[in-house]
């Protein structure tokens, strides 16, 4: 590969980090052709950009990047390493869980998931579990439209019961 052609991925990888706010780095080292294959499918279909990258080409796109500091996950970038992009924060953590059930690999190395630092595998279960944002959305108007339908459904309830009570007045005032 010529400089230039390393320095065009880098500003590549470096233009991906900068757009997005989900990043998770995991080792795909001995997956075989056929699992691979899998793991490709697995992630087109949930909206989860998969790409094998050279530890220092990322390393150097990462340090490119401003705005962003993704500190510890430089260290992880040793051995075979997959880089994953998707929209919400915890889609490629449920995709290794799934993928995991039948293999061993994917293994998370870190995670960048909106300005946050997620460094080993012991955080995938964590990372599953974050609510994504149109989730935390639809549990904010959930709650919000609780008490707001308790007070209309009383005021119906009661609605028969109030109207009985001002005829009851008026006429004890006649």
């Amino acid at each position: 590969m010529t400089r230039e052609e390393k320095d065009t991925l880098i500003s590549d990888l470096a233009e991906r980090l900068t757009q997005n706010e989900v990043v998770y780095l995991a080792d795909v080292a001995d997956l075989d052709a056929e699992s691979a294959g899998k793991l490709r499918r697995l992630c087109f279909q949930r909206d989860v950009q998969l790409q094998v990258v050279k530890n220092t080409l990322l390393r150097k796109a990462m340090e490119r990047v401003e705005g962003k500091d993704f500190g510890e996950l430089t260290e992880v970038l040793k051995g075979n390493t997959g880089i994953m992009i998707a929209e919400a924060g915890n889609t490629p953590a449920k995709l290794i869980k799934e993928f995991r059930k039948k293999s061993k690999k994917p293994i998370l190395k870190g995670a960048y998931v909106e300005e946050s630092i997620y460094i080993g595998d012991n955080h995938l279960e964590a990372l599953a579990n974050l609510k994504s944002k149109n989730e935390l959305i639809g549990d904010v108007i959930l709650l919000l439209q609780s008490p707001a339908k308790n007070v209309v459904g009383s005021l119906q309830s009661g609605g028969n019961t109030l109207s009985g009570l001002v005829k009851a007045l008026q006429e004890r005032a006649s």
